[in-house]
């Protein structure tokens, strides 16, 4: 019997091709030529008429001289560390909550979850800065307002994912635990937490990241302490300690910690989908 081998018409792979394009320029004029400007722009002296594009590491030696950037950058990475913890601690019930709805009804819950996100991101802030100074004003500039801010700007791109990964689960694993002995608790511990863990992660890196180099938040409600966004903006606008080398500087350094972290969070993950098989 003569073995048929299919091979893919070589007008199917052109037209493959052919709709990958848009793509590839979106992300060559999109990502890849602001992040070969930032390098460049990053190493590049700053003259009295702009850029002189001479090689130089001041930009990245001012950064470590500089007394405002770390603790700057500390406090961005512990508000961004509490916001993740607060969210995944709200996110993680709320998303299993509505995972054990029926499906009509979590169509209307994660309609009301995305709903605030269809708001102007400088609407939602401005209204958080007004209800501070109706209930209490001494919130507005505070480190406890930025920190409410981030939990409520970023609390859906939390749930989202747990909630996609938690609906994906088969009702199964709720009745073999039980029919094993296993409490409700050590069902939600032992065999969902584990086996969500994919949703997890995804959460935490969609919020941490954003969260850590945010700007608008900590400069419409942190007047009183300075994020790494907020240090960059000053940086660039008031031209000082360089300019836009030095807040190119900064924001390569950050993307580069931010491009770590992503890759540790693929690896965790990776190795969660390994455990299960």
């Amino acid at each position: 019997m003569t073995q048929v081998i299919y091979r893919p018409k070589k007008s199917y792979n052109f037209f493959n091709l052919a709709i990958a394009i848009p793509y590839f320029l979106i992300l060559g004029f999109l990502v890849l030529v602001p992040m070969g400007l930032l390098v460049v722009y990053s190493f590049a002296r700053m003259n009295s008429i702009g850029f002189g594009f001479t090689f130089t590491l001041n930009n990245y030696t001012e950064v470590f001289r500089n007394k405002a950037i770390f603790p700057s950058l500390g406090r961005s990475l512990l508000l961004a560390l509490a916001t993740t913890v607060i969210t995944l601690a709200i996110g993680y019930p709320l998303a299993y909550i509505i995972s054990r709805q029926k499906p009509s009804i979590q169509k209307f819950l994660i309609l009301l979850i995305n709903a605030p996100m269809w708001v102007n991101l400088l609407l939602k802030i401005i209204a958080i800065k007004q209800l501070f100074s109706i209930f209490d004003p001494e919130f507005n500039g505070s480190n406890f307002g930025v920190l409410f801010g981030m939990v409520y700007l970023y609390l859906p791109f939390m749930v989202l994912p747990i909630y996609n990964s938690l609906s994906k689960l088969d009702n199964s694993y709720f009745e073999g635990a039980s029919d094993l002995g296993a409490s409700k608790l050590q069902t939600i511990s032992r065999v969902i937490v584990p086996l969500s863990m994919g949703g997890v992660l995804s959460g935490i890196a969609m919020v941490l990241l954003p969260a850590a180099t945010t700007m608008t938040i900590g400069k419409l409600l942190g007047t009183n302490s300075l994020l790494i966004g907020n240090v960059v903006e000053i940086a660039i606008k008031s031209k000082m300690y360089g300019g836009y080398g030095f807040g190119a500087a900064i924001s390569l350094m950050i993307a580069i910690v931010m491009m770590l972290m992503v890759f540790l969070f693929r690896k965790l993950d990776r190795g969660n989908v390994d455990e299960k098989e």
